[in-house]
């Protein structure tokens, strides 16, 4: 048994096909994935941005580091919502329908 060159002659069945929705050559017939757009089972085309992910931050090695840029929002806390921010057309109808209950 050899694992090279000859023994992938011998491949005949077919693992990807033509997709109907994008028309390219990428899908899978067993997974019943596209590997060019990734319909099926998921209706959200894929995409992916390389290039944000070439400028990103990595260690020595090459793997990814952590959370470099601490957001403002994550360093100060969840702030809980006041009640000045509430638009003035809000804060009354919330407060008009305050229910009473008998005693």
């Amino acid at each position: 048994m050899t694992k090279g060159t000859s023994s992938f002659g011998k491949r005949r069945n077919t693992v990807h096909t033509l997709h109907s929705h994008c028309g390219s050559k990428g899908y899978h017939v067993q997974k019943s994935t596209c590997g060019r757009c990734g319909r099926n089972p998921a209706n959200r085309k894929r995409k992916h941005n390389w290039s944000a992910e070439a400028q990103r931050p990595t260690t020595p090695l090459g793997r990814m580091c952590g959370l470099r840029t601490v957001y403002r929002r994550l360093r100060h806390g969840q702030k809980t919502v006041s009640c000045c921010s509430i638009p003035l057309i809000l804060r009354t109808s919330i407060t008009s329908h305050a229910i009473s209950v008998p005693v």
